[in-house]
């Protein structure tokens, strides 16, 4: 979604459009104020409509953030997913997914707040928005795991908690740091981290292909 234009009360849009353009204003506010903070007046003014127009796509304040929750929450999944299907190279992989968590906090509108750093936390609908989308990547990267290191799925999706965790936290830190590290040098520094673990799981097969030869010296010796 990209940064709200400033719209002329009245303006003919179609729903989708409108709709749009609310979730960008509410995003910019939201993000300013926090939700207990922000109102639906301030909302309406920021989208340049009327308040009645606002409540004719979202019918109360919740189901406008739960929405707009629900846009970027899908966002970050879809960007993990993409992440991980851009190669079959395991390395590649990690730097992909750690870069999508990179990319995603430093989106414009500071959407990860909105998701990572709400104040409607402990509200439970907005939550399980939240703890869904962090599930879904966690879900996509422990597959990738599974099939390619032969793991089992509690093992492996304990490996894909660690890889979120890490991401999730770095980034959000360079974000908010006056350190000045770049973003790809800092993507690498936290992938090759990653990767220095991930790579002493061998990919499936490479263990039996290793003890092939092996085996034949010994029925040679034999």
């Amino acid at each position: 979604m990209s940064e709200a234009p400033a719209a002329q009360r009245g303006a003919r849009l179609t729903r989708g459009a409108r709709r749009a353009q609310l979730l960008l204003a509410a995003r910019d506010v939201f993000a300013a104020q926090g939700y207990h903070a922000a109102a639906m007046d301030d909302i309406a003014e920021r989208a340049g409509v009327s308040k009645p127009v606002l409540y004719q796509h979202f019918p109360g304040k919740l189901e406008l953030y739960r929405a707009l929750l629900t846009t970027y929450a899908d966002e970050l999944v879809a960007s993990v997913e993409r992440a991980i299907a851009t190669t079959t190279d395991n390395q590649k992989r990690v730097e992909a997914a750690v870069g999508a968590y990179f990319d995603f906090v430093a989106s414009e509108g500071q959407a990860y707040r909105l998701v990572f750093e709400s104040d409607l936390r402990s509200q439970p609908e907005a939550a399980a928005v939240v703890d869904n989308a962090l599930s879904r990547c966690i879900d996509a990267i422990a597959d990738a795991v599974t099939a390619d290191a032969g793991l089992d799925k509690p093992r492996a999706k304990l490996l894909a908690v660690g890889l979120v965790g890490l991401s999730q936290v770095a980034a959000r830190y360079w974000l908010d740091s006056d350190e000045g590290v770049p973003r790809d040098e800092a993507v690498a520094l936290m992938s090759n981290l990653a990767w220095r673990g991930l790579s002493s799981l061998p990919l499936v097969g490479e263990e039996r292909r290793a003890a092939a030869p092996d085996a034949a010296q010994n029925g040679q010796a034999g």
